[in-house]
């Protein structure tokens, strides 16, 4: 089957004299961003040929522990909806879930 478009994401990492983060930018022109700031990124990658998942997390220096709090909570649940999506086993979602509404509680992200 050959390939008949490519989509292009750009990720753009603005360091400081010490190399850590300071502005985060991102592209993806088939989605309607361009060039839109984000204060964190993860970024995981399956290699199927070592069978390992590689990954980039960053955030920038003044990204907010409460927000960084609430970006982790919103990104366990739409791991548990990818989880669904990708495998279609419903037992283990619901225990992701419970671990989200856990995880939630915890940190008193819900009221």
């Amino acid at each position: 089957m050959a390939m008949l478009h490519t989509s292009e994401i750009t990720l753009k990492v603005g360091l400081d004299e010490n190399r850590v983060p300071e502005k985060l930018t991102w592209s993806a022109q088939d989605g309607g961003v361009d060039n839109e700031e984000a204060k964190a990124m993860l970024l995981s990658v399956w290699d199927s040929k070592n069978k390992e998942s590689l990954k980039i997390d960053l955030w920038t220096k003044d990204m907010p522990v409460d927000e960084m709090k609430v970006f982790f909570h919103q990104t366990l649940v739409s791991l548990s909806d990818t989880f669904m999506k990708a495998t279609q086993d419903e037992k283990m979602t619901a225990t992701m879930k419970d671990f989200c509404d856990y995880f939630a509680e915890k940190l008193e992200l819900k009221g």
